[in-house]
């Protein structure tokens, strides 16, 4: 069993971030989760199997903000998933915040890449077992 139930980061609009989502989650095999109601849209694997990502409107009515140093990672089955996640990103309203690749500062294995959604909330998109040698 994981630690993380689930996550969930405000938006301000929500049709363009469920388009956001729907991009960059796909290139990841994730659906929308069923159950999304009222407000809220949610990805991944039920609250039993899995840890998922869910969208909404800030419950107390001001505008989302992204906190500073928050950032949320979700795992990739490879390099070329990776690519697509920041692609459909970018795409898709998003900004660059770090082109997929390693980093210096990590171990080689970890290929990353980084983009903020529409409303500034920082995602990673990481595969950990990644080897140069293979990935051509």
């Amino acid at each position: 069993m994981t630690m993380t139930l689930y996550t969930t980061v405000g938006v301000s609009d929500l049709a363009r971030s469920v388009r956001f989502y729907d991009a960059v989650f796909a290139t990841l095999g994730y659906r929308q989760s069923k159950g999304a109601d009222g407000g809220y849209v949610g990805w991944g694997p039920s609250y039993d199997d899995g840890v998922s990502f869910w969208i909404c409107k800030p419950f107390d009515g001001h505008p989302p903000s992204p906190g500073n140093g928050a950032m949320v990672a979700f795992r990739a089955g490879n390099a070329s998933e990776v690519r697509a996640f920041h692609a459909a990103a970018l795409a898709n309203g998003g900004t660059d915040e770090g082109a997929p690749g390693t980093r210096a500062i990590y171990e080689p294995a970890f290929y990353v890449a980084y983009v903020r959604d529409p409303d500034g909330n920082k995602l990673a998109c990481v595969f950990h077992r990644y080897d140069a040698a293979k990935d051509r």
